[in-house]
């Protein structure tokens, strides 16, 4: 049995428009790709992760994706993304998964260590594991062993549905509050916040 990570993913060309009045589409398109490649690559070196899967209707981001070695399923029309995560657990479970790692494309401090904490839990299953946002109300990380055992509830207030679910679910509930997990690029702001820091760290 083996553990899955999935990474669903906009187009590259249309992902993160609430930055288009700080960054133009082209810049967002580059973001989008250094974020995406970011993230398989620190996926990759888990050694607890067997496959890493993207799921995404950008022909662009899949062909990137299998370039660096990781499975792909192709979504046509606008499923919207729990439905899309629900068909990547699918895809997953086909192949006899035990758990999945949800890390979307946008946590540009995503490192080898944030995951390894949260795989750490995923002993004496049913267990689900979350990692909020910065402000504790979107999903930034999310491990469910066995697969299934929630539905997925992205979007507003994610965090306490996640949470919730697991509750009503009786599994052994879990939250990482992990800095380096905490940033997700979504608004202006939280770009102003990624350079920041950055410049922070240089000094």
């Amino acid at each position: 049995m083996s553990l899955w990570a999935i990474i669903p993913v906009k187009p590259l060309r249309r992902g993160k428009s609430r930055l288009a009045k700080v960054i133009s589409a082209d810049e967002r398109a580059d973001l989008n790709q250094y974020l995406l490649e970011h993230t398989i690559q620190v996926l990759k070196k888990i050694d607890e992760i067997e496959h890493i899967l993207v799921i995404s209707r950008d022909k662009e981001a899949l062909a990137l994706a299998r370039d660096l070695g990781a499975r792909t399923v192709q979504e046509y029309g606008s499923p919207g993304l729990n439905t899309a995560l629900s068909r990547a657990v699918e895809v997953a479970r086909s192949y006899g998964t035990c758990g999945i790692l949800v890390i979307p494309a946008d946590l540009p401090r995503l490192a080898a260590e944030d995951v390894k904490a949260i795989l750490a839990h995923r002993n004496d299953p049913p267990v689900v594991v979350i990692a909020p946002d910065r402000k504790k109300q979107g999903t930034n990380a999310l491990f469910v062993c066995p697969p299934g055992l929630i539905d997925f509830e992205y979007g507003e207030g994610s965090f306490d549905k996640h949470r919730q679910g697991a509750i009503d679910a009786g599994a052994r509930l879990e939250i990482c509050k992990l800095s380096s997990l905490e940033l997700d690029l979504d608004e202006p702001e939280d770009l102003v916040l990624m350079e920041t820091e950055l410049r922070l760290d240089e000094q």
